[in-house]
């Protein structure tokens, strides 16, 4: 009954992270594209978010609803620091390199948390694993990777955001483990510690990006409700991501995750009357099939190490009688048999 309820409340928290991650990605095309309300502040606006985020766990821990814990003010700085840098750097990639460059590097963020969760560690893959990570990867690509232009400049940017995105990602399920600290709980940590850099250095970001200054934007009726519906978002999937990543890995929450790239696909198609080629298909189909392995590969490995662990448990069992049977016998033959 307790494996159920953890399987409906992985399910919810997933579920959750899939919708509210799509949700703020369509409410964000709206507000800042050019055929919608031009608010190319990408940034500042990602300091909106973790502004709301850190007055929802403001308000909680006010309330009663959450406890906060201790943990290291350093450990929140440098996390935090990683955290923007991730953002920060992922903007300027996206602004320096091809749109296929800068896919090719979000798709690179699955492998190097493979290979920093075997570093820091010591975690192992098995062959089923690195298999459906190859499938899940290979299919996205097909579906997002078009032309791919390399620079110097762009391609440092990619790497400090794939090196500090999966950097995050792995330490927020350290956090967890290590001052026993709840998803909601370490977000409301370091949410006021990213609020206050990325409102302070967010403006300058964004127009060293785009050349425009936040002061001179009209913010329409529109705008402002656009912006409201993605900090309402962002608080969700800022939630979902650090509940995902404590309850499964970082590695699973990239695998996953990909599932909400093809959602984006097939909603940008719906909705904006994007191009939905055979091409986007076939990509699309691998990369679930991918998930679907990726994901039996990984109840697999449960269910072998708890089958071990069983047998151990048998073993230890058996042990323990024979040592008794033993000392039974020693006592015949010394004639102190007890009745």
């Amino acid at each position: 009954m307790d494996s159920e309820k953890k399987r409906v409340s992985d399910a919810g928290a997933w579920g959750m992270n899939v919708v509210s991650s799509v949700g703020i990605i369509m409410a964000n095309k709206q507000l800042m594209s050019a055929s919608g309300y031009g608010f190319s502040f990408a940034t500042t606006l990602t300091g909106f978010h973790f502004s709301v985020t850190a007055l929802v766990g403001w308000l909680s821990n006010a309330a009663g609803l959450s406890v906060s814990k201790q943990v290291p003010l350093w450990e929140l700085l440098w996390f935090s620091i990683v955290a923007n840098l991730s953002i920060t750097a992922m903007n300027f990639s996206l602004m320096l390199n091809s749109v296929g460059f800068y896919q090719i590097s979000k798709l690179s963020i699955i492998p190097v948390v493979c290979l920093m969760e075997w570093i820091l560690h010591n975690k192992h893959y098995s062959s089923k694993v690195i298999m459906s990570v190859v499938l899940v990867a290979f299919g996205v690509g097909i579906c997002t990777v078009t032309d791919v232009e390399i620079n110097v400049k762009g391609f440092l940017c990619a790497c400090v955001a794939v090196f500090c995105t999966s950097l995050q990602q792995i330490t927020i399920g350290s956090f967890q483990k290590k001052y026993s600290i709840g998803s909601f709980e370490l977000l409301s940590k370091t949410a006021p510690i990213q609020a206050a850099s990325l409102q302070v250095l967010g403006p300058f970001m964004d127009y060293f990006l785009n050349g425009q200054s936040i002061l001179k934007y009209h913010l329409s009726n529109g705008a402002l409700l656009f912006i409201v519906v993605s900090c309402l978002l962002a608080v969700f999937c800022n939630m979902s991501q650090y509940l995902c990543i404590g309850r499964f890995s970082a590695t699973t929450f990239q695998v996953l995750g990909h599932m909400k790239t093809i959602c984006v696909l097939i909603l940008g198609w719906f909705l904006f009357d994007s191009a939905l080629t055979i091409k986007n298909i076939l990509g699309m189909l691998l990369a679930i099939l991918g998930m679907i392995v990726y994901s039996w590969a990984i109840e697999s490995e449960k269910l072998a190490k708890l089958v071990a662990s069983t047998r151990g448990d048998e073993e230890d069992v058996r042990l323990l009688k024979d040592r008794t049977s033993g000392a039974a016998e020693s006592d015949v033959e010394l004639g102190q048999t007890k009745s």
